[in-house]
Parts: structure tokens; C-alpha cells; sequence
């Protein structure tokens, strides 16, 4: 009997339900230090260069480990490495819950980010075989891009009330019952599975990838930054050589880690990239709308993490809406509807002013939410559909490194956009008068020049605050026409790459 013709059980219902858990802990706990990032700066102390690090080493590890990772799972067993990952991302949270050096806290984010990597493609995969009917598996898709959905909107919310009532380090400690949960379900409930014919573990390609998407990385996110132009081009620079030695490696052996002849599949491109750019667009949406919140409307952590809310519950429900959809319309059509809506959602920005009320912003967030669901939902279903069960590592790893590049990229372009129009913006309409230092240093954040508005005189510190609202709220609206714009041009990428994929069969994979 074909495969793809068993239906999953009442059991595997209740194993995907585990299996999304360290999914929803995740995606909150990448918020959480932001929010305990200033509680840990006055206990610690650490340098400048440090708590980048703090910030940064956790998605430097993760991007870095995925490939290897997915290929350990591959071989040794996609459970196992689940469950060794989340071993150590328990002992990474106990470090952290323990640091007293900014060493010990930047250790215990590197170790977190290797349990993280081994943990997030880990779920994928074993998705992928523990659902072999394509509706099924599209909708067990859809509650793993729910519960990622839902954690991003929780941890602001969960993070900010543990730190308020607690400390920073019980933001650590809220990790430990969800492994230990995961441990003790996940060996009943979930089924072991590996590619019984994983070839040879070829260090150089793990070496190759892992030294690649590391640079790669940094180098986006040094791009960001702006303070080192010279470090950004290097890193980047290297990453992107390393990982084209990655890539012609594995195009020479019989077994590759990754088979990146896939990408030869019209359909596989199409999904890979469309997923990527809805991640940028939802992230770089996040990153700009939450400062608005907070700096523009004055709103707190946890009451902006509120209004964001309604995003997060639309994007849950698209998924699900999505799968619901494409029996009955073509799946290209559905997704590249879904990334018009997102622009639509980019396009709202045009509108804003410091005055504009935070429903605006719920509503624009929840439509950026709705397409975004819709195409993750849909495109993870196609990249994990175009290779066989025990083949699933490697489309999750491709996921899941999608995943993490759209996320960098979103927050350092569009983040690198807002901030030049911001600063454009402030240079020509700064008050006249102010002390020396002040304008270069209120050009750097919008938080910035907030702080020296309340430090200077009356008129002049009411005159700055207004000028830097009005610049940053002109920027966000320039970043979002832009972002609209690309977005209507990604629709018709994805329309056209996408035409005549099946929402029935799984795509055949690309031969090597």
C-alpha cells in the first residue's frame, strides 16, 4: 500500500501535540532576553561588545548547527538528536538561571541556540514521518506555524511579567518544565525514524556549513548594526565563499547532506524563498511597529505585546484556513493572495502619524499576520513534501535555515531602512540650538533622542521629541510603501513559481 494513503492515528494527534511545545518555548524565548536584556546589563555589568554577544551568540548557534544537526537526525535518529537537544537546552537554562559573569550568561545562550538547532528541525522531520496523508500532514503544518505564531505574541507578555514579578533569571527557569514534559512524552508518543541509507558523516561539509551560516549571519546582523562597515563586508563576505564551497560539495558527493539539486524543482524554489520573504516581511513588521508602540504612542512592554495580540491570533487561524482553502483553489493562487494581503497590510503604513491610534496598528499587524500565515503554512507543506519520508532532514533543515535568514534579514534591511529615513528625517527638521553631540547622538535611536529631549530645556527638548516622532513615524511609513511594493513583486514571483504544484500528491524529488 502506498504510504501516503495511511492516516495518522488519534496517538500521532497527541505526539504532534509534544512535539509543538519546545516549538511555542522557543519562539517565546527568543524574546524574553530583549525584554530582561537592561535587569541584566545593572546586575552584570557586561561590556558593550558582551551583551551583543548575549543577544547574538544564541542565533549564530542555531543557524549555524541546523544543517549538521538535521543530518545527525538522518543518521543516528530524528528523536534521539530531539531529545539529546532537549537535554541540553535544560542544562542551558539552568546555567543561565545561574550566571553571575556575563561569560557564564554568553555560554549559557550558545548552549541554548545548540539545543535549539538540534530541537527545531528535529520536529519537522518527524512530522514529515509521522504524517504521511498530504491533508493531514497540512494540517499538523498549520498548528506548527500556529504555535510559533502564538509564542512570538506570548513572549513579550509571559517574558515581561516573569521579570516584573520575579527576576531575569526565572526567565531561564520557565524552559525546564516544558523539556522535562518533552522527555518523559515524546518516547511513548512520538515514533523514531531515521533515513535508513544516511551515506557517510562528512565532517568538511558540517565544518563547511557551520563556519559559513555563522559568518554569513554575523555579517547581516554587523550590517545592521553599522558600527563596524568594515567587519560586516569581511563576515559576510566569508560566509557567502564558505558557503559556496558548501554548496559545490555537496554537488560532488554520492550522499550529500543537504540535496541541493532540489532547487532545481521550480516548485521547491518557489516555496523556499516565498517562506523566507514572509518571514522578513512579519519580522521586519514586528521589529519596526512594536518601537512605534512603545516610543510614539507611549505605550509599556506588556501593553504593546497586548495590541499585538490580534496578529498573533490571525496568523494562528490562517494556517488553518489556508489548508482548509487550497482543496479547492490552486496553491499558488492562495499563496500569492496571502503575500498581497501582507503587502496590503505594508501599505497601511502610508497612513500613520504620531497620532494614530494602536487599533491601526493591530489591524495592520493582523493582515501582515493572515498572509504571513498563509504562506508558512503552505510553503513549509511544500518543502517538506518534496523529498521522501526518510530523506525529511534535509527539507527541514532548508526550513528551517529559510526560517533564520528571513528573520535576519528582515530585522537588519528593513530595520537598516527605518533607520536612514529616520535619520534623514531628524537632520532636516531638528530644532535649531542644540548643544554639541546631541543631534549625532538623537540620529542614532529614536529612544535617544527621546532620553535628550527630557534633558534639554523645555521648548527645545518639547521641539526635539516632536521632530524625532515626526521622523520616525515619516520613516516607518517610507519602509512600509517599500516593503509593499516588494511584496507585490514577491506575490508574482510566487504565483508563477508555484503554478500547477498538487495540494494532493507530494512533490517528486529532484533526482541527484
Amino acid at each position: 500500500m502506498n504510504r501516503t494513503t495511511q492516516r495518522a492515528t488519534t496517538r500521532t494527534w497527541v505526539g504532534l501535540a509534544v512535539l509543538v511545545l519546545p516549538m511555542l518555548l522557543i519562539a517565546i524565548d527568543g524574546l524574553v532576553l530583549v525584554f530582561a536584556l537592561a535587569d541584566i546589563t545593572t546586575d552584570l555589568e557586561p561590556s558593550g561588545t558582551q551583551q551583543l554577544w548575549i543577544l547574538d551568540v544564541y542565533s549564530l548557534m542555531l543557524a549555524g548547527l541546523l544543517v549538521t544537526t538535521s543530518a545527525l537526525g538522518d543518521r543516528f535518529g530524528r528523536r534521539k538528536v530531539l531529545l539529546i537537544g532537549a537535554v541540553v537546552f535544560a542544562v542551558a537554562s539552568v546555567l543561565g538561571a545561574l550566571s553571575s559573569a556575563p561569560w557564564m550568561l554568553i555560554a549559557a545562550r550558545a548552549l541554548l541556540g545548540i539545543g535549539g538547532a538540534a530541537i527545531m528541525p528535529g520536529t519537522l522531520s518527524l512530522i514529515r514521518n509521522m504524517f504521511l496523508d498530504r491533508d493531514q500532514r497540512r494540517i499538523a503544518m498549520a498548528v506548527w506555524s500556529a504555535t510559533g505564531a502564538l509564542g512570538a505574541a506570548a513572549g513579550p507578555i509571559i517574558g515581561g511579567w516573569i521579570i516584573e514579578v520575579f527576576s531575569w533569571h526565572a526567565a531561564f527557569l520557565m524552559n525546564l518544565p516544558v523539556m522535562v514534559l518533552l522527555l518523559a512524552l515524546a518516547p511513548s508518543l512520538v515514533p523514531e525514524s531515521k533515513n535508513p541509507n544516511p551515506g557517510r558523516i562528512d565532517i568538511s561539509s558540517m565544518l563547511l556549513s557551520l563556519a559559513g551560516m555563522i559568518s554569513f549571519v554575523y555579517g547581516v546582523k554587523a550590517f545592521a548594526e553599522g558600527d563596524q562597515p568594515g567587519v560586516a563586508v569581511v563576515t559576510f563576505g566569508a560566509g557567502l565563499a564558505l558557503l559556496t564551497l558548501f554548496v559545490l560539495r555537496q554537488l560532488r558527493l554520492p550522499e550529500p547532506m543537504i540535496n541541493v539539486r532540489l532547487f532545481r524543482v521550480r516548485a521547491f524554489t518557489g516555496a523556499v524563498l516565498t517562506d523566507l520573504l514572509s518571514i522578513f516581511s512579519l519580522v521586519g513588521a514586528m521589529f519596526a511597529l512594536t518601537q512605534f508602540l512603545q516610543l510614539v504612542v507611549g505605550l509599556s512592554v506588556i501593553e504593546s505585546a497586548l495590541w499585538m495580540l490580534p496578529q498573533a491570533a490571525v496568523s494562528a487561524l490562517a494556517g488553518f484556513v489556508a489548508a482548509a482553502l487550497v482543496k479547492r483553489f490552486e496553491t499558488s493562487l492562495i499563496v500569492a493572495s496571502g503575500v498581497l494581503i501582507t503587502a496590503v497590510g505594508f501599505a497601511m503604513l502610508l497612513t500613520l502619524s504620531p497620532e494614530t491610534d494602536p487599533w491601526v496598528i493591530a489591524v495592520t499587524l493582523s493582515l501582515v499576520g493572515l498572509g504571513a500565515g498563509v504562506g508558512l503554512t503552505l510553503t513549509n507543506d511544500l518543502i517538506m513534501s518534496s523529498v521522501r519520508p526518510e530523506q525529511s532532514g534535509q527539507a527541514a533543515a532548508i526550513s528551517e535555515t529559510a526560517y533564520e535568514l528571513g528573520t535576519a534579514f528582515g530585522t537588519a534591511i528593513l530595520g537598516s531602512l527605518l533607520l536612514g529615513f529616520y535619520r534623514s528625517g531628524l537632520a532636516d527638521n531638528a530644532p535649531q540650538g542644540m548643544p554639541a553631540g546631541v543631534l549625532e547622538s538623537a540620529k542614532e535611536t529614536l529612544a535617544a533622542a527621546l532620553l535628550h529631549a527630557q534633558e534639554l530645556p523645555g521648548a527645545l527638548g518639547a521641539a526635539l521629541s516632536t521632530a524625532a516622532t515626526e521622523a520616525f513615524t515619516d520613516a516607518l511609513a517610507w519602509t512600509g510603501g517599500i516593503a509593499a511594493v516588494l511584496l507585490v513583486g514577491v506575490s508574482i514571483f510566487a504565483r508563477v513559481m508555484l503554478r500547477g504544484v498538487s495540494a494532493r500528491e507530494d512533490l517528486v524529488e529532484a533526482e541527484h
